[in-house]
């Protein structure tokens, strides 16, 4: 069972106002507490969310529904529980944004979906970095220290869009519809069904549910920005329970530092740590390395993954003192 915990809701709206500072603190509580919010009062029409939702489940119905339905039975049928163990009941496609967008080349995408969602990743990018900013004034970074860290030298972030369809499964005692993981980057945006349920968080050791609401984006942290922030703010593990009934649709966009970003603890929050009497830091390393080391432990625990880059900082320590 689901823990039924109060999900945190952010209203952008209200920080333009006198509530902008109790806004702001339930910003920060819920980055350092949670790693997930919600946000309302966005900036991203409903009509567009409308578009986009309505395209995505179409195209799921059009060309991907029988593939997928197909491939999943044939597996559970030749493969039995094992092959069910390492099973995401999921259909997915995904879209790159930046550096070089892909969309033009994606098949059975018609020219309208390629417009509107190219209209939507424009939205969902001013407010990642709209988001990044806010969380800067919270950490007490400058303005867009965040932003740049993730630019580095190609000026641009890596930005993509995960478009995924989670139909009913009818073993949902044996498959997940996406197993547990923390995400690998930097701060994601999802746009997620308002009917049907799934994503679920861990939270003090509960499964937390987070709530379908209509035209909310729901936002959670990854792992870089754990790096970045020293642990101030946390990746978190979550995980999509496959449903019985309801198609869920998901499409979560990946606002990520480039591939050759250096990615290191912000320096002012080292300090701060340190002036509080703690020692522990987190290791540097260059993104797409970690990338390399995360797709082939995306579902296991996130800490071996920072530990195996503190050894190799360690490593090349030694070499520079000896030489």
């Amino acid at each position: 069972m689901a823990s039924t915990l109060s999900f945190p809701i952010i209203d952008i709206g209200l920080l333009s106002g006198e509530e902008r500072p109790a806004a702001m603190d339930l910003l920060h509580d819920a980055c350092e507490n949670w790693g997930f919010f919600q946000v309302l009062d966005h900036g991203i029409s409903t009509e567009l969310m409308d578009e986009v939702e309505t395209m995505t489940k179409a195209q799921y119905k059009r060309v991907r529904e029988q593939r997928f339905l197909e491939f999943a039975s044939k597996t559970l049928q030749e493969g039995g529980d094992q092959a069910a163990e390492n099973l995401d009941w999921e259909s997915t496609f995904f879209v790159r944004h930046l550096p070089e967008p892909n969309i033009a080349e994606i098949p059975d995408l018609d020219d309208d979906y390629r417009r509107v969602m190219k209209r939507f990743a424009a939205e969902l990018e001013k407010l990642a970095e709209r988001l990044l900013d806010l969380l800067c004034e919270n950490l007490g970074l400058e303005k867009g220290y965040l932003a740049r860290a993730f630019r580095c030298s190609q000026g641009v972030p890596t930005f993509g869009t995960k478009v995924s369809s989670y139909p009913p499964c009818p073993r949902p005692d044996l498959v997940k519809g996406l197993r547990a993981h923390t995400d690998a980057g930097g701060i994601i945006l999802l746009f997620q069904d308002d009917r049907v349920g799934g994503l679920q968080l861990l939270k003090d050791g509960e499964w937390v549910d987070v709530p379908p609401t209509r035209h909310y984006i729901v936002v959670n942290l990854g792992d870089q920005l754990e790096v970045i922030t020293n642990g101030r703010y946390k990746s978190v593990l979550h995980r999509v329970v496959a449903q019985t009934d309801g198609n869920r649709m998901s499409i979560a966009s990946f606002y990520n530092p480039a591939s050759d970003a250096v990615i290191f603890p912000a320096p002012a929050l080292v300090a701060k740590e340190v002036e509080a009497g703690g020692s522990g830091t987190y290791p540097r390393f260059v993104f797409e390395d970690y990338m390399k080391l995360y797709v082939r432990h995306k579902f296991e625990d996130k800490e071996p993954r920072f530990e195996a880059f503190k050894s190799m900082e360690s490593e090349s320590a030694k070499l520079i003192a000896i030489a």
